[in-house]
């Protein structure tokens, strides 16, 4: 595994950064339109590139508001787009933002909804925090509704620590909770152990050949079609590549199948120090960095554990 020390500095004293990261808590769909569409004709009015990733309900909900305004208007389902929590920062937000390079964009992104499950839930909330890292320094505004009538308290408490504006009833206020390092650091939290049954397999770099293979077979026997069972493959390769190149020279691979997913799961003796590993595209010219972020773009879920004696990476794949 990556055990790179960088750190993301903060932008120089004195200089306003012109990112803007806010939550919206709404109620219902009268609040939750009196709290986007400002912030929709505002961009369309400066001209300004606007993305709207939202679960589909909402997607129709504004749209139909909008009316003829919403040909101006880039949508996205989040359910879809953002089904993983792990492809937002690098397939849904920034790629938006480089797209429109050298503009100001608007974005509003929901990635927590009521069906999440509790898994997705939490790469979902590192997700959040990562975002006032990643994209630090870019000329973009971002806000994320919170549905309150569905979302849990806790939830909210959540969302006030990962934003460090909250929007709320027509209100803007800096929130007294935002403190996003600390939600990263309590969500890295040590996975589950496998259920009876997994397989378990210690591998080594001449090992790799089989990795791929009980990966293969694992997608084979719940059904996968050939494209899935590839990009499980791919996924699966490339972390436990990383294991032999970064975390030590070996890792074990554990897979097993449920009701509704394949899971690999790899662990090795690497350390992940840097947050938003697997967060960001690496540039054309690295020839590092992209195993990881591969691997969410591949997978349905990507779950990660990283301290001092090693790293876990969990790999889903939905049947």
């Amino acid at each position: 595994m990556t055990s790179t020390t960088e750190q993301h500095a903060p932008p120089t004293a004195g200089i306003r950064d012109p990112f803007v990261h806010e939550a919206l808590v709404y109620y219902d769909d009268a609040s939750y339109l009196s709290g986007t569409m400002p912030f929709i004709y505002r961009a369309l009015a400066a001209d300004q590139p606007v993305l709207v990733a939202v679960p589909q309900a909402n997607v129709d909900l504004l749209r139909a508001r909008l009316g003829a305004f919403a040909d101006g208007v880039t949508f996205r389902d989040m359910t879809a787009a953002g089904r993983n929590p792990g492809r937002i920062i690098p397939w849904v937000l920034t790629a938006f933002m480089d797209e429109h390079f050298g503009r100001p964009v608007r974005i509003i992104g929901e990635p927590i909804w009521a069906g999440r499950s509790r898994d997705e839930y939490g790469v979902a909330v590192m997700h959040e925090a990562m975002i006032n890292i990643a994209c630090r320094g870019r000329d973009a505004t971002i806000l994320c509704p919170y549905d309150a009538s569905t979302l849990g308290a806790d939830v909210i408490t959540e969302a006030e620590q990962t934003h460090p504006v909250m929007v709320a009833e027509g209100h803007k206020s800096a929130s007294r909770r935002y403190d996003p390092h600390h939600v990263v650091h309590l969500h890295n939290r040590p996975l589950s152990e496998p259920p009876p049954g997994a397989t378990s397999l210690f591998f080594e770099a001449t090992d790799l050949t089989e990795v791929r293979t009980v990966a293969a077979e694992q997608g084979m026997a719940a059904g996968l079609d050939r494209q899935r069972i590839e990009e499980l493959l791919t996924a699966t390769n490339e972390i436990a590549t990383n294991s032999v190149v970064h975390g030590g020279g070996s890792g074990t691979l554990r897979t097993w199948v449920t009701d509704d997913r394949v899971v690999c799961e790899i662990r090795d003796f690497g350390w992940i120090r840097d947050p938003l590993a697997g967060r960001l595209c690496p540039g054309s010219s690295s020839v590092r960095g992209r195993g990881l972020v591969l691997a969410h773009y591949l997978c349905d879920l990507v779950q990660m554990y990283t301290c001092q004696t090693g790293t876990t990476i969990r790999l889903h794949v939905l049947r």
